[in-house]
């Protein structure tokens, strides 16, 4: 009985997961000459949203069913800000009144992870060369699509590396 139980409750978790690991294919990576950057992300998943010349500052991807965005990009820190300044500017104007559910902050970087409405975010911020450059990631998507996108996220997390410029030397 408890055997039939198990099997039964696998039959029902495999599809899941099979479809889960589905969504994880055909991985695409984008990377900036211009400022260094580098992420990868499933395409299968994700469709550029821009092209043009300002592809070397960053990117905008949306889900295939158009509910999830995936932002990557850098700019010059030309206000100067410092990193917990950004923090606050970027809390109050992109995420006031959110639910925060992770958001360390290191010497040089920091995440924003949780939920303001139906929409749940993460987003990872790093300043290179000195705190002249800022290099972020953001994945936005809906709370009801969490147990797909969570997952995701943390594929995506370890392939991000910032950059400092076209050689690495802040150029």
């Amino acid at each position: 009985m408890l055997l039939a139980a198990l099997l039964a409750g696998v039959s029902l978790i495999a599809p899941e997961a099979l479809a889960a690991r589905e969504k994880l294919k055909n991985w695409e990576t984008i990377q900036s000459d211009r400022h260094g950057f580098m992420i990868a992300y499933p395409g299968s998943v994700f469709t550029s949203r821009n092209s043009g010349p300002n592809d070397e500052d960053g990117r905008i991807l949306v889900s295939r069913d158009g509910g999830a965005r995936l932002i990557v990009g850098a700019f010059p820190n030309d206000a100067e800000a410092s990193l917990a300044e950004y923090r606050a500017q970027l809390l109050s104007d992109n995420y006031s009144g959110a639910d925060l559910d992770y958001a360390p902050v290191k010497k040089r970087s920091f995440i924003i992870s949780g939920t303001r409405g139906d929409m749940h975010f993460y987003e990872r911020v790093s300043f290179t060369c000195g705190g002249r450059l800022i290099n972020s990631w953001a994945l936005l998507y809906p709370v009801s699509e969490r147990h797909i996108y969570d997952r995701i996220v943390e594929a995506i997390a370890p392939t991000y590396s910032p950059g400092a410029g076209r050689t690495g030397q802040c150029d």
